[in-house]
């Protein structure tokens, strides 16, 4: 499934979701504000000297929150500092 963003111009709120295949693509409403009117945003991308940092950061974060239980305590310090497994 894709991720795309989206703006509200009522509220300026920015989003982003999980669309689904099929005739209905868009999401009906904000999140926020609950307005209609949404405009697709064009994601931005990441700098090439932070993709490194983002996933990085993104693994801590994961870590933090368990998702690394299954692995042993080597395998965690290896994926926690870039490295493959």
């Amino acid at each position: 499934m894709p991720l795309y963003e989206y703006h509200c111009p009522a509220c300026g709120h920015h989003f982003e979701t999980l669309v689904r295949g099929g005739s209905n693509t868009q999401p009906k409403t904000c999140p926020q504000c609950g307005a209609a009117a949404l405009e697709k945003a064009v994601s931005r991308i990441a700098p090439a000297g932070k993709i490194e940092a983002i996933r990085l950061a993104n693994r801590r974060a994961a870590a933090a929150q368990g998702h690394f239980s299954h692995y042993s305590a080597a395998e965690q310090a290896r994926l926690l500092k870039g490295k493959k497994l």
